[in-house]
């Protein structure tokens, strides 16, 4: 994560990614125990020398970020992702079914000052007040179509994604 070079990288679990990080780095994570640790370094890599790929760990990952096609599937791919305008539903909604704020919150057992946070968007709703909401509004505040299934294009010449692709620089 750093850029540090190590001899012996440690495989961490960052936010539902497993990254080879210099020591310094493995506090930001999980350690993730692995069996047979040559099997991890030529995970990432596109040669099949796993002594070369463990000196070059930041460049390999990039490089093999081509093999996202044999992707284990994770806990992320059964969820659905909440709709950007979230809030601006819930609003129309309430408002169409003629309710106040109190009077929602009242419905789904919940504080008022809740329903003016979730539809200033101040606050995510948790999975149980979604449910509330989508139930007793007959609505959906999940981003349905919206990008959840489908694979982004953009990447590197390898096709696979990396992070130089998604960050905006703020020069």
């Amino acid at each position: 994560m750093c850029g540090a070079e190590t001899s012996s990288p440690k495989t961490v679990k960052v936010e539902g990614a497993e990254l080879d990080v210099c020591d310094n780095c493995a506090d930001f994570g999980t350690e993730v125990q692995t069996q047979d640790t040559s099997s991890t370094s030529t995970k990432y890599s596109t040669s099949s020398s796993s002594s070369s790929t463990s000196s070059t760990s930041g460049s390999s990952s990039s490089g093999g970020g081509g093999s996202s096609r044999t992707r284990r599937s994770d806990m992320f791919d059964d969820m659905d992702e909440l709709a950007q305008d979230y809030d601006d539903r819930i609003r129309n909604a309430r408002e169409s079914t003629g309710l106040s704020q109190e009077d929602l919150a009242k419905e789904l057992n919940e504080k008022a000052s809740l329903i003016r946070k979730l539809e200033r968007g101040d606050v995510l709703p948790s999975d149980d007040v979604q449910t509330k909401l989508e139930r007793e509004l007959d609505i959906s505040l999940s981003a349905g179509g919206s990008g959840g299934d489908e694979e982004w294009s953009g990447g590197s010449s390898t096709g696979g994604t990396t992070l130089g692709d998604v960050v905006k620089r703020k020069d």
